[in-house]
């Protein structure tokens, strides 16, 4: 077995202090081929193995796993990981709610997240955008750091991953004030809008990532999302451990559950499961030149 850098627990700006024990789910049947990917995990928080995690995703019909990064520890353990493991990718930044303790030293943290980005199997950048629902940092803050990372995208020619929670209007603004922007290029992590914020995506060319939040019973506004976002683009997500999907809610989440996340979609959207695994594996290759 190869030394693994799954062991490492980091911390989670979305849970600060917990970190649950974890093993790697089932996917429960593999999905048909082509299969399809997890879109944005953390296995640096699920401190297991990461030969284990992704044995049980490829056992479950996912062949690739975009590892994205909210700190710099983060980013830097993604993008080890991702050159030591041939079906895992990185993505690097500063989480929103991370922001207001780096601000005195911004320069020289995004000069080290650009200096990341540069590997080459960085994909994206992010995970960046807004927290309205924490605010742990300072709205203008977060907003001044989300700009920062919007244009170190564009320099470098990465994809875009965008945290936004009960921030809308504010990322959809900011995201206008660059535009046009180039098709596939920008990604809504975890997507949280309702119909009417999907359609906006839709017509502007973002793409909407689905977590297993969306096969929850109370997620009535979210699925209405999925139904009218249009299949390509649309991907699917853990952001593992945390959101575990349906039928395994309140376990620990893992890349392997994101089949069942493309199950519900393609049902949902009443599309041919193969096909919509077609569908999710030309989005990823446009979205992060894979």
């Amino acid at each position: 077995m190869r030394k693994s850098p799954g062991l490492a627990v980091m911390s989670n700006p979305n849970d600060r202090g917990v970190t649950p024990p974890v093993t790697p789910g089932a996917g429960d049947e593999p999905l048909p081929a082509p299969g399809a990917f997890d879109a944005h995990t953390h296995m640096d928080i699920m401190g297991l193995p990461v030969d284990g995690v992704l044995a049980a995703a490829r056992a479950a019909g996912i062949g690739r796993v975009v590892n994205v990064g909210c700190d710099l520890p983060s980013s830097r353990w993604s993008v080890s990981c991702a050159a030591e493991y041939p079906d895992v990718y990185a993505a690097v930044a500063i989480h929103p709610n991370e922001t207001a303790p780096l601000d005195s030293s911004r320069d020289l943290v995004l000069t080290t997240v650009a200096e990341l980005a540069a590997s080459p199997k960085v994909v994206a950048i992010g995970e960046t955008g807004l927290d309205y629902y924490r605010d742990w940092s300072p709205r203008d803050v977060q907003r001044s750091w989300f700009r920062a990372h919007i244009e170190l995208a564009r320099r470098t020619g990465k994809a875009l991953m965008i945290h936004d929670r009960e921030a809308h209007a504010d990322v959809l603004a900011i995201l206008a004030e660059y535009a046009p922007w180039r098709p596939y290029s920008v990604i809504f992590h975890c997507f949280s809008g309702d119909a009417d914020m999907a359609r906006a995506c839709a017509e502007a060319g973002y793409v909407m990532s689905f977590a297993g939040n969306v096969t929850f019973k109370n997620a009535g506004p979210l699925r209405e999302a999925a139904r009218v976002a249009p299949p390509e683009l649309i991907l699917a997500e853990t952001d593992a451990p945390y959101l575990t999907p349906v039928p395994h809610r309140g376990k620990p989440n893992s890349p392997a559950m994101t089949a069942h996340t493309v199950r519900f979609l393609a049902a949902l959207k009443n599309l041919d499961l193969a096909d919509f695994c077609a569908r999710l594996q030309a989005t990823g290759t446009r979205v992060f030149a894979w």
